[in-house]
């Protein structure tokens, strides 16, 4: 199999052709518009001085809509080309190391109270988060970020590892999956969708809307009655009862349509993603389950989207002014306010599962795309606690910092259990020491993730992590650099006391304090820690 590299680049030039071609074809496309409307102009000119017949101008016109309609196609063709031309041009800055400030940063999954997030440099400028997200989605962001700050348990890791290493070759699907455009990211607000979808019904009892229906054929048999030259009683009769039941509920009715058009605005562009994710068949347990998540009861998500998508279709017909006098006579917008609402019974308690299917499919498209272009990097060994309790391991072979330039970083070998469960790093300034420590962390961010590691070989252990590699002080909140590392060392004691052991990476503790006082606060805190079966550096 060609190298990563040279496959990006084979389809990149491929793309680039294609948007190339299509460039050219959308220029022709808008001077053949511009033709044919202007042939259409001289054709009603000649019609109006009676030159002509005036039928002869259904040509230009039925040409126009025609070429309205291949125009359109060849734009949003083009457009998904320069979307995959882009999706290769970061997959091939991802690989040559000059990946940073091209991707998304992460900066709102930032917390400064976190463990390890800020320490390791997990979100923000060339951060963990900008080099593995390919997501499309807000959801799919936040379920990444979300692997990257809690370590998962041994059986999800293994769970995660099978679908990344499935997807890992499924390149043409996350070409698709990018495809979807910049609307995603901003259009698809999740929480508000899945709170729209779950919320009570507005309109209730559901029978009210087929008494609707009666009424509503009944002013219809009257007004074919009226307008064959019967009397006009029955239908006034017939709409004073019709406004009479409606009407009260009309404020309802408006709240429904008004919501329903945001909802499906935003489902709509979620279709895209749907759509793609419908035709892939898979084998892993969990993407299986992920695919199942993402099928409607009847049939497909994407299916049912469209539905909504089509009743939101006709309340908008209503904005032309002729049909909505006409569509007065006929509720039109109460039906299809019912019929939404009957959509939301039947449909609304899925749409969470198809966001959450979504964004995890993301997340795996994501380490499935580093694991695709760092081929080198294998997957860590999850070594289980024995019967005797948690015990800690860390045992890397080839260690690498994953932010850095593979001419950058230079190989370690790093062993830590229950026998050596303690490493003090010295050394100049810039000698690496701080590097060193962030690359074991961001490592194990990886390997607890589910990803695959930047080492020859790395056997880990469930592990807590904990670390003070980037400590400061906070003159909003008053607080002192020395208060803050004693706060989060506290909190690191505490969590040794956990289920899970602690590896902790501490930088220069009790920094800015005498020697002697550093000296004895520094070994009094590794002891602790250290007796409570934590490891570090």
């Amino acid at each position: 199999m060609a190298h990563p590299a040279e496959q990006y680049r084979s389809r990149l030039e491929a793309r680039r052709a294609t948007h190339r071609r299509l460039s050219v074809l959308d220029r022709r496309f808008s001077h053949a518009r511009l033709g044919v409307f202007g042939a259409g102009a001289l054709l009603a000119l000649l019609a109006w001085q009676d030159a002509l017949s005036t039928w002869l101008l259904l040509l230009p016109v039925a040409a126009f809509v025609v070429l309205i309609r291949r125009h359109e196609l060849v734009i949003r063709a083009r457009d998904s080309a320069a979307r995959a031309i882009t999706f290769y041009e970061r997959g091939l800055a991802r690989i040559e190391d000059r990946w940073p400030g091209t991707g998304e940063a992460g900066d709102r999954f930032r917390d400064d109270r976190h463990f390890y997030a800020n320490d390791l440099d997990l979100f923000g400028h060339a951060s963990l988060f900008e080099l593995l997200s390919i997501a499309r989605t807000l959801a799919g962001e936040r379920t990444l970020a979300g692997w990257l700050k809690a370590p998962a348990a041994p059986s999800e890791i293994a769970v995660r590892q099978e679908g990344v290493a499935e997807l890992t070759p499924a390149l043409d699907l996350r070409e698709a999956l990018s495809l979807a455009g910049t609307d995603v990211r901003a259009g698809v607000h999740a929480d508000n969708l899945a709170a729209w979808a779950e919320s009570p019904r507005i309109l209730t009892p559901p029978w009210v809307r087929w008494l609707l229906a009666a009424m509503t054929a009944i002013v219809t048999v009257t007004v074919i009655t009226w307008l064959a030259g019967g009397s006009e009683l029955p239908l006034l009769v017939a709409l004073a009862v019709q406004v009479a039941f409606a009407g009260p509920m009309q404020r309802r009715v408006d709240r429904a349509l008004h919501q329903a058009a945001a909802a499906a605005r935003d489902l709509d562009i979620l279709r895209h993603l749907l759509e793609r994710l419908e035709r892939e068949q898979f084998a892993s347990e969990r993407l299986v389950a992920l695919r199942r998540a993402i099928a409607a009861e009847d049939g497909r998500a994407s299916s049912a989207i469209r539905a909504l998508h089509r009743l939101v279709e006709f309340h908008d017909w209503q904005h032309n002014l002729i049909f909505a006098i006409v569509s007065v006579l006929f509720l039109w917008g109460t039906h299809i306010a019912w019929a939404i609402e009957a959509w939301r019974s039947r449909h609304g308690r899925h749409i969470r599962g198809w966001l959450d299917g979504v964004a995890e499919f993301e997340a795996f498209s994501s380490l499935s795309a580093y694991r695709f272009e760092h081929p080198g990097d294998p997957f860590p060994q999850i070594v289980s606690p024995d019967g005797a309790g948690p015990s800690a391991v860390f045992d890397g072979v080839g260690l690498g910092h994953p932010l850095l330039p593979a001419t950058r970083s230079v190989p370690n070998d790093v062993r830590l259990d229950k026998d050596q469960g303690l490493l003090v790093v010295s050394g100049s300034n810039m000698s690496g020491k701080s590097t060193l420590l962030r690359t074991v962390g961001l490592n194990t961010v990886l390997a607890l993730a589910g990803a695959p590691v930047r080492a020859r070989a790395l056997r880990i252990s469930p592990l807590a992590v904990g670390a003070t590699l980037r400590i400061q002080d906070s003159l909003l909140e008053g607080r002192s650099r020395f208060y803050a590392e004693i706060t989060r060392i506290r909190e690191l004691a505490d969590l040794s006391l956990g289920p899970r052991p602690l590896l902790f990476l501490l930088d220069e503790l009790f920094h800015g304090t005498n020697s002697h006082d550093r000296l004895v606060g520094a070994s009094g805190v590794l002891r602790s820690l250290l007796d409570r079966g934590a490891i570090g550096l």
